[in-house]
């Protein structure tokens, strides 16, 4: 099993070391995170740095994945994602076993597709988004760069989403809608 490092250890790197136990192809090494002291626990899994040691890492480990979420901002992950590419690692997707993912969709690098999401044929999903939990992404979706599509958002056919979008949780964005770069949909909010 090859081993794999997390790069934030808040709330998004508990769900996600939940989604990487039941896929069961990597082994974490540890967390990387700036705000939480080495040696300390997220849930079973040790804080072993911060970003100072992303360099010393790589050296050692080929895969990272990031962990931070994304409400108000991902300027974050999209800074850790430039640390990570200049690195030249891995950055493979976690998509969860009870995931539904079409044979006909693409997806790019360094996702995230957590617990009984659904996406359908012929969606594009961009690097660096999350698709979280119980989240509906319908035939002929196309979602950018850095998004993240909340618990329980629907996404209907043919919707085009730009870069750095939040949809949040419960939002339906009906067929054939296209939204902008750096849009955020508020929780159960209606897009037509």
């Amino acid at each position: 099993m090859e081993g794999i490092v997390l790069v934030g250890g808040g709330g998004h790197c508990k769900a996600v070391i939940d989604v990487i136990r039941k896929e069961g192809k990597f082994e974490i090494i540890g967390i990387v995170d700036s705000h939480l002291p080495a040696g300390s626990l997220v849930l079973d899994v040790e804080v072993i740095g911060d970003d100072s040691n992303l360099l010393e890492l790589s050296k050692k480990v080929q895969n990272f994945h990031i962990t931070v979420g994304q409400i108000q901002s991902n300027t974050i992950r999209k800074k850790l994602a430039t640390q990570l590419l200049d690195l030249n690692v891995k950055l493979p997707n976690i998509i969860s076993p009870i995931a539904n993912i079409s044979y006909y969709s693409s997806i790019g690098k360094g996702i995230t597709v957590m617990h009984q999401a659904t996406i359908q044929a012929e969606s594009q999903i961009g690097d660096f988004t999350i698709i979280n939990d119980h989240a509906l992404v319908e035939h002929e979706v196309q979602i950018g760069r850095f998004c993240h599509i909340s618990t329980g958002a629907i996404i209907n056919g043919n919707v085009m989403i730009g870069d750095n979008v939040f949809i949040g949780s419960g939002a339906v964005i009906v067929q054939g809608v296209k939204i902008p770069n750096g849009s955020f949909i508020k929780a159960n909010q209606l897009v037509k």
